[in-house]
């Protein structure tokens, strides 16, 4: 975003913008009206498609009844139901053969019948071409002119026992006194009615699929020989609640299809008809491509020309800029040759003496703090030391403790105290004088410092006595470091002649302990303990 804020951004922006708006806008306009024809034209095509199939369908429905009915008209069927109607002894049981084998010869002959059934007003089966007939739902009360209008049709359904779509008919047997004396059924397979539905897509492109009414698939013009996937129920209903309009759905082929359904009038099925949404609008894409390729092009045209005129405006002022950041990121070194004689040129000179003039207020300022950052150094370091001896001081010495009793009791390691005191320290400043005593102060203050770890502590706890802090130390270790430190006390050399000594108490910490004053005051103990033991010793606290 912050590209867009620059000079040269803006003017590139506006000129492809002037260039750009005109042309989207009239080729908006144009796409929504070739869409809007497209979208009419596919409706239209798509409506004709469904009603020529609904049409077709029906008028195949329409023959195979008249069919059914001549059929029901034949004497051979009448003759039968005669019979059973009037029966004469032994003749019935032949005349039920004989409608039979009748019956099978028929369904043999006619390729959409695959099963005929004769069956008496009460319903049961008097004859049949197949041995385990599918009865139709009967009716009741069949209209008076039953002989035109008597007919029972069982809405088309997948039949499982042939594998295949089927529809059933049942008419009404008449007597030649318009007396019914029984019902003639007839299974049609629909798959003979397929080529009409492929008829109706040569002149109009498009699929066609014949749904029952829970929107499983019995007939269509897809060329394959899986039993196509039912329809989801939710979009089937949408689809008869828009019965008439087209919509986007993915389609039985799998891809996205422009389809709609017609339910045909007195037909317990449902036309549905689709397109490929691609093949619909492949005429639209490649214009929309042309389009978009012309405006890119022109675009990239203008914005070339455009990019080379603010070049020349913007270079020098980026270049400024870019100096700018430098010097506000802390570097001061820059320095912009000066190419032009114009504004630009004196803006870069008036640069120049602005950058001067902050290299070398930057230099004073930097030699300032570099000064304060030293003071302030000596001054840290003056607050937590002594003075004479370099140690810590009783400030630091109480924090070093407080931090160390904290640990302990966070995480249970112990830590040690020694508290030491140099002999005689009165009457060796009385005898050899205070300059002496200091002397010895420094020194015992160095022996300590060679003497610790790293991770040790030192410090001058007044006058003579000094606190050695071990952390993560016990008793057994701390004895031998204090030892090695009375040793090494007592050896030295000093500027008098004489001897120098200290007394060493010990102590560690205790679950007990409140304070790690506790501690300090345990070693202290222990100090005055070796003190009254002799001196020049070292006592520790059980």
């Amino acid at each position: 975003m912050s590209s867009l804020k620059s000079i040269k951004s803006r003017i590139l922006i506006f000129t492809i913008m002037v260039t750009l708006i005109p042309s989207l806008g009239l080729g908006l306009f144009s796409f929504r009206q070739n869409d809007a024809l497209i979208t009419d034209n596919v409706t239209h095509q798509l409506r004709t498609l469904a009603s020529d199939a609904s049409r077709e369908l029906a008028r195949w429905i329409v023959e195979r009844v008249q069919g059914v009915r001549a059929l029901a008209g034949s004497d051979a069927v009448i003759d039968g139901l005669s019979h059973r109607a009037a029966p004469r002894s032994g003749s019935a049981a032949e005349h039920a053969q004989t409608l039979t084998q009748y019956l099978r010869a028929v369904q043999e002959k006619l390729d959409p019948f695959l099963e005929l059934t004769v069956l008496d007003p009460a319903g049961q089966v008097v004859a049949s071409s197949a041995s385990a007939p599918a009865l139709p739902v009967m009716r009741q009360n069949w209209p008076p002119v039953a002989a035109s209008e008597g007919l029972v049709i069982v809405p088309p359904h997948w039949d499982e026992k042939y594998a295949t779509a089927t529809l059933t008919v049942a008419v009404p047997v008449l007597s030649m006194d318009n007396r019914i004396l029984g019902v003639l059924a007839a299974v049609l397979d629909l798959r003979p009615a397929q080529p009409l539905l492929k008829y109706t897509t040569s002149s109009i492109p498009g699929e066609v699929v014949i749904l029952d009414q829970a929107g499983r698939p019995l007939l269509s013009t897809y060329h394959t020989t899986s039993p196509l996937t039912p329809i989801d129920s939710q979009l089937l209903r949408e689809l008869r609640e828009d019965a008439g309009k087209p919509r986007s759905f993915t389609g039985f082929g799998g891809h996205t299809v422009l389809g709609l359904v017609e339910i045909p009038r007195d037909l317990a099925f449902v036309v549905l008809v689709e397109r490929n949404r691609v093949e619909v609008y492949q005429a639209w894409v490649v214009f929309r491509d042309l389009f978009v390729t012309l405006v890119i092009s022109i675009s990239l045209l203008v914005g070339f020309f455009t990019w080379r005129m603010g070049r020349s405006i913007v270079t020098p002022l980026k270049r400024l800029t870019a100096a700018a950041d430098r010097i506000a990121a802390g570097d001061l070194t820059v320095q912009l040759p000066v190419a032009q004689d114009d504004e630009i040129g004196h803006l870069t000179r008036v640069f120049n003496r602005m950058t001067d003039d902050l290299r070398h207020s930057h230099e004073e300022f930097e030699a300032a703090s570099r000064a304060l950052q030293k003071q302030n150094a000596l001054l840290e370091t003056l607050s937590i030391t002594d003075s004479l001896t370099g140690l810590f001081n009783r400030k630091k010495l109480d924090d070093i403790l407080a931090d160390q009793f904290e640990r302990f009791k966070r995480n249970q390691r112990v830590f040690t105290v020694l508290m030491l005191d140099i002999d005689h320290f009165k009457a060796l400043n009385d005898t050899h004088g205070h300059l002496a005593g200091d002397q010895v102060l420094v020194n015992v203050a160095a022996i300590l410092t060679k003497s610790i770890r790293s991770v040790d502590y030192a410090a001058r706890y007044g006058g003579e006595e000094f606190v050695i802090v071990l952390p993560e130390t016990n008793n057994t270790a701390a004895l031998e470091m204090a030892e090695r430190i009375r040793d090494r006390v007592q050896s030295a050399t000093y500027q008098f002649d004489g001897r120098v000594t200290i007394s060493i108490g010990v102590a560690h910490s205790r679950p007990g302990d409140a304070t790690a004053d506790a501690v300090v005051a345990r070693a202290d103990q222990e100090l005055y303990a070796a003190k009254r033991a002799g001196r020049n010793r070292v006592h520790s606290a059980t």
